[in-house]
Parts: structure tokens; C-alpha cells; sequence
């Protein structure tokens, strides 16, 4: 078995909600993350599927160090985030890198290609200028972008050339891990298939590990070894990419699943669609927060919370449902 690279273990997320005035008095919380553990293992891919407002990018955040975990602990390489110094958490960002959902949104419009490449390096003091501009030319030519374009601005490159710089940003200081949030949803079709070669591509020759983070079932399909499934900021499917998707347990895993068009007899069959909202992170219902869009909920569920669980007979598959 591959080597533990980072582990969640019972992370909780909470946001304070305040009224209203530069005092206001504590008036709730938004429950974004509600318990989560999870493992990523050097050189593979788990792929995190949700609904929207599910906590998916929360969680991505509290691993790589960007926002503190409101209970829990995040591991990177066996050693706490808690505890590390001003130098640790530098050595962590380092080794852990984030490609974002908006090609557009996440790149600085006032600087230029190569800049926003060669920031990490220079933040991180990584060789000197001369060095630091080769790198910047290799990774570039190793993203697929010709490294003449390094003076060119971000308005000047197309939706997937601008994912590429992005992608190359995250890969300059040589991180350990790279958590993916989103980074096909705002190409079209055709480019997508496209950075999703890529990034398969820089994992084999770099040994990347990806947190890829998605709603996406085809791409999951593709790029990843393991898939965790997350509603209401908890896991409640978890398993062998095969297992999650060829053979879900959890009523939402099915549920996610069926959803997804699939062709059939020369035209689409469109599949079941979930019913109800997502809970109200503020207010999550009592016992399975599923329960209240189940259609096989039982008063159990109602009352109890379910915990993540082996599934019987298919061993490495975790759901967290009584009725499993």
C-alpha cells in the first residue's frame, strides 16, 4: 500500500454567523464540515463528489492549511498542521498546491503569464532569477503553452490556455499534492478532455497525489483510483472508484448516479432526479441529514445519525446508512 501523504481525521468546519453592527453577538454557525476523515495517498487521485454548498471546498481548504479546522486534525506527511511552526505551515503550502474553479477569476490581470508562474517560486525563494525564469519556460512547455507567451496577460490566452498557466502556477514550487477544485466545470467539452489528459499526464510523470474535487461523474470515471462522496459536510460513501460508481450503497450515491443522461436506443434517457433542497447548513436536520430527500427512509433515520461503516461483502467500501 502506497504511503500516507495527508489524513483528515474527524475535521469540523464551522463558520460563526453574527447580527448585524461591528460587535454583533454570535448568532449561529454555518455547519460546513461536520466530522470529515479521509486519507490521500502519495501518487493517486481521490475524487470528492457533492452537490453544490455540500462542503467539498471547505474541506479542501481546512486540508491545505487555508483555513484552521474548527475540531479534528489535518496530517500532512504524519506530522499535525496544529502544531507547526511559521516555518512548517510555509513548507506545507509549499508542498501543497490548489488549481481553482475560474480560469478567468483566479489569475492576476495585472500581471503576466510568466509572473504569476514564477510567484510561488520567488515567495518561496526557489533559485535565483536566471533559474527561476528556466523553470517558468519549463513549465510552461510542460503545461502546453509555447514559452514565448510568458509576457502575454491573461486576457490575451483562451479559457483552457488560462487553466494551463493556473495549472502551472500549482506545479511550480513541486508540491506533494495538488487539490483540483472544480478545474474543468467553467471549460467547454472539448478542453476539458484536454486538461484532464494533462493532468493525468504531469501525475505519471511527476508523482502528483490530486485531491480532485467535483460533481463531474465522467471525469471522476477518468482520473480518479478512490471517490468520497459528501453531503451535508459529511462522507457518506466512500470506496474504490469502481465500487462508488459501478456499484453505489448510500440512497445518495444512487441517487447521483441516476441522475447522470445516459444514451440509449439512438436518444438520451434522462435518469431520476433527487427531490427537496440540501439542508440548511445552519439548521441540518436531526439523524441522517439525507433523510427528509430519501425515498427509503425509515424512523431510524430520522433519529439517529449513521456512521460511516464497512459495507458488507465489498471490502474497502464505506457507507454511512442504516439501511446498508
Amino acid at each position: 500500500m502506497s504511503e500516507l501523504l495527508i489524513e483528515g481525521v474527524g475535521v469540523v468546519k464551522h463558520f460563526p454567523v453574527r447580527a448585524p453592527g461591528l460587535f454583533g453577538r454570535r448568532t449561529g454557525a454555518v455547519h460546513a464540515v461536520n466530522g470529515v476523515s479521509l486519507v490521500v495517498r502519495r501518487g493517486e487521485t481521490l475524487a470528492l463528489i457533492g452537490e453544490s454548498g455540500c462542503g467539498k471546498t471547505t474541506l479542501g481548504r481546512v486540508l491545505a492549511g487555508l483555513y484552521p479546522a474548527t475540531a479534528g486534525e489535518v496530517r500532512f506527511a504524519g506530522q499535525s498542521l496544529a502544531g507547526l511552526d511559521r516555518a512548517g505551515r510555509r513548507r506545507h503550502r509549499r508542498s501543497v498546491q490548489l488549481i481553482f474553479q475560474d480560469p478567468y477569476g483566479s489569475l492576476d490581470p495585472r500581471m503576466t503569464a510568466g509572473a504569476i508562474i514564477d510567484e510561488p517560486l520567488a515567495i518561496h525563494r526557489l533559485g535565483s532569477a536566471a533559474e527561476r525564469r528556466a523553470r517558468v519556460a519549463e513549465l510552461m512547455r510542460a503545461v502546453g503553452l509555447a514559452p514565448v507567451l510568458a509576457d502575454h496577460y491573461p486576457h490575451e490566452f483562451s479559457g483552457g490556455q488560462r487553466q494551463r498557466i493556473g495549472i502551472a502556477r500549482a506545479l511550480a514550487p513541486d508540491p506533494a499534492l495538488v487539490i483540483a477544485d472544480e478545474p474543468v466545470s467553467a471549460l467547454d467539452v472539448s478542453i476539458q478532455s484536454q486538461i484532464l489528459n494533462l493532468l493525468r499526464e504531469l501525475q505519471a510523470a511527476r508523482g502528483l497525489a490530486y485531491l480532485f474535487i467535483t460533481h463531474d461523474l465522467a471525469a471522476v470515471d477518468f482520473l480518479a483510483d478512490r471517490v468520497a462522496v459528501m453531503y451535508a459536510g459529511r462522507i457518506v460513501e466512500y470506496g474504490q472508484r469502481a465500487q462508488v460508481l459501478e456499484a453505489p450503497r448510500h440512497p445518495y450515491t444512487v441517487a447521483l448516479r441516476a441522475a447522470v443522461p445516459e444514451p440509449g436506443r439512438g436518444k438520451r434517457q434522462l435518469g431520476g432526479a433527487l427531490r427537496g433542497e440540501v439542508p440548511n447548513p445552519m439548521a441540518l436536520p436531526a439523524g441522517c441529514p439525507f433523510h427528509p430527500r430519501c425515498p427509503k427512509a425509515v424512523d431510524e433515520c430520522r433519529r439517529t445519525l449513521p456512521r460511516l461503516a464497512p459495507v458488507a461483502g465489498t471490502p474497502g467500501q464505506f457507507a454511512a446508512c442504516h439501511l446498508v
